[in-house]
């Protein structure tokens, strides 16, 4: 059976996407941008505030987080997939091409930020998988409260502080044994948050199965029991 993911069109916006990503130093776009990261989480800044100052950084998935998100929503069969963090648009790519492997259905991605929204849509079109992705600008909080009735994966992608208030608002659409996944669950900002984030998902009355995989900066893997 042909995988979309490996067709020319997906292949190649891929390529460029990671190659671009790649050729880019992380840590001193922060710090022309006026955010250190090496730092505790800016709280100083509001999420509005750190997107814009972020808007031509490339933050994605890795290439094996990429592939694992892909793997994932084929093993469930996935049709109904929510992501929270779309920047350039990266791994709504592997996240689609699964979707239309599975027989069809809907990525609904989300960006705060109005000019990495417009280039995850070139970048969408050009892999020709913008009929199987939605993307919502604006704040994940406000447009992520229409969801249809049945989610089968949550990608948190997005800032540290709004992974828990998104799972929150999304968990009563997540069907017993949807997964969450979380990338770069080990990134060394904002630990108090992310402690706080474990702790939700490993605490078993929350309803949650979780384990951390050793891809890149960490992976969050957790199964929803219902």
């Amino acid at each position: 059976m042909p995988s979309t993911l490996r067709s020319a069109a997906v292949a190649s916006t891929l390529d460029r996407l990671l190659a671009a990503e790649e050729r880019q130093d992380v840590a001193a776009a922060f710090a022309a941008a006026g955010v250190d990261v090496t730092a505790d989480y800016p709280v100083e800044l509001s999420p509005a505030e750190l997107a814009e100052r972020a808007k031509d950084i490339i933050m994605a998935v890795s290439p094996e987080a990429g592939q694992l998100l892909h793997l994932f929503a084929r093993s469930i069969g996935a049709r109904t997939v929510v992501e929270f963090g779309a920047s350039f648009g990266i791994s709504a790519l592997y996240l689609a091409s699964a979707v239309r492997d599975n027989g069809g259905g809907r990525v609904i991605t989300t960006e705060f930020q109005a000019d990495k929204a417009r280039r995850a849509r070139e970048n969408f079109a050009a892999a020709g998988l913008d009929d199987i992705i939605e993307l919502r600008e604006g704040d994940a909080l406000e447009t992520l409260r229409t969801l249809p009735d049945t989610v089968d994966l949550l990608h948190l992608d997005g800032w540290p502080t709004l992974r828990l208030p998104v799972l929150d608002l999304v968990r009563p659409r997540l069907r017993p044994g949807a997964i969450v996944v979380v990338d770069d669950i080990d990134l060394d900002v904002g630990l108090n948050i992310r402690e706080e984030f474990l702790a939700h998902v490993d605490d078993p009355a929350n309803g949650f199965l979780s384990m951390r995989i050793p891809v890149h900066q960490g992976v969050q893997l957790c199964l929803n029991l219902g």
